[in-house]
């Protein structure tokens, strides 16, 4: 048996002292709708709500049976790898300090304490990750602590691979495809270094949030880059820079088999999946399943695996979900309206709404002119194409008026 498929397994195994093997489900909504036998590999099910437990856990134990005397552990995060780090601190009995962003959620604050009790200590440090994980690195050189990376550790890779051997057990047979979110790469290079190994024939296809491509920089580069910009929105995948050893692990993909999952367009999925299937997947979490009909063609007929690799959602977020979706799908556009100041000009506005349109927003911005007022308006509609009816009705009427929907700046602003 190859290395590789040996200690896969074995690390597989010594997590079920944690947790069993989370459920790989076959999802008949998807399953009907590609034509295609769709199976979720359920990682948001996990004691911590993501695969992260799995990296956290197997690096701290390999390096207490290398390093016996090791008694404090450090990390830098503001989501799912603090709350692995913390729940492995306290099966373990060691200590850990977790370094987390001054602006991170009381949220994820609050259950990564749960999760670690008395084993943890949370310091709040830095406006920026980059500034957080400084801090964290100069408190391992100052107190001989142990720093567990998210992603770009030997052990933390295999760890995340553990998620291939269950799948294959679980299913019985190789799938034809498996569908892998990537953020630092470290569930990607673990999941495929096994099932390479295991059968040569699986394909796979990897995602990337929009806003944070960094495997595909990476691809293309010929060597890890750190993108200039990042969008947080996914916050369990937006990674600035691809890690080393995960690059060396995945400079064998296809970038052609990179996909880019647009920020907005998750929200559509991350509320089917609510709605339909009472699944609660975060943004990180729904990836694999948001670029499905962009491979429908080719997964029509075949067996395919998504991991969805977590489901630590904080509703508070889910009008900005709800918003983000609509405006996506073209039901929800704001614009800015100049309004003429003489009776009856609101009600000649309000007659050009068709039955399905509804307003969510009104508000006088200021007058602008002694014969006009300048209004944002908010509309929702059931079908995007109502929205061209009643511009076109305002171009009719001579109401002048600008769609800021995409405008980045004024939506910032003004909504």
């Amino acid at each position: 048996m190859k290395e590789t498929i040996r200690a896969a397994k074995a690390a597989a195994e010594a997590l079920r002292s944690v947790f069993d093997a989370t459920p790989l489900q076959r999802n008949d909504h998807l399953s009907q709708k590609y034509d295609a036998d769709i199976w979720l590999k359920r990682e948001d099910l996990s004691p911590v709500r993501s695969y992260k437990l799995r990296g956290a856990f197997t690096a701290m134990r390999k390096h207490l049976e290398a390093n016996p005397a090791q008694s404090r552990f450090v990390c830098a995060s503001a989501g799912n790898h603090a709350q692995g780090v913390a729940f492995a601190c306290r099966h373990f009995g060691v200590q850990g300090t977790i370094f987390m962003p001054v602006t991170t959620p009381q949220q994820k604050i609050d259950k990564t304490r749960m999760f670690g009790a008395s084993h943890v200590e949370i310091v709040l440090t830095g406006d920026y990750f980059d500034q957080t994980l400084s801090a964290a690195k100069e408190f391992c050189a100052t107190k001989g602590a142990h720093f567990l990376s998210p992603f770009d550790d030997t052990d933390v890779i295999l760890g995340q691979a553990s998620v291939a051997v269950e799948l294959m057990d679980q299913l019985g047979k190789s799938p034809d495809f498996v569908v892998l979110p990537v953020g630092g790469g470290g569930l990607a290079s673990g999941v495929t270094a096994y099932l390479r190994e295991v059968d040569p024939k699986i394909a796979f296809r990897f995602v990337e949030p929009l806003g944070g491509a960094s495997l595909r920089a990476a691809l293309r580069a010929g060597h890890p880059e750190t993108l200039g910009q990042v969008n947080s929105f996914v916050d369990g995948a937006a990674v600035a820079r691809l890690g080393d050893k995960t690059y060396r692990m995945l400079d064998w993909v296809n970038p052609s088999h990179v996909l880019l999952a647009p920020e907005d367009r998750i929200c559509i999925t991350m509320l089917e999946m609510l709605n339909v299937e009472g699944i609660v997947l975060e943004p990180a979490g729904a990836l694999s399943l948001d670029v499905l009909p962009e491979i429908a063609d080719s997964i029509r007929g075949k067996t395919v695996v998504c991991i969805t690799s977590g489901g630590n959602f904080d509703f508070e977020r889910l009008p900005e979900v709800k918003e983000r979706a609509q405006r996506f799908a073209g039901l929800k556009k704001y614009f800015i309206l100049r309004m003429p100041q003489r009776p009856g000009a609101l009600r000649d506005f309000l007659e050009m709404l068709g039955p399905d349109d509804d307003i969510a927003r009104f508000e006088y911005l200021k007058k602008s002119a002694r014969n006009f007022g300048s209004v944002l308006i908010g509309i929702e509609t059931k079908r995007s194409e109502n929205f061209t009816i009643l511009f076109a009705k305002l171009d009719e009427a001579a109401f002048p008026y600008r769609d800021i929907t995409n405008d980045g700046v004024l939506s910032e602003f003004l909504i």
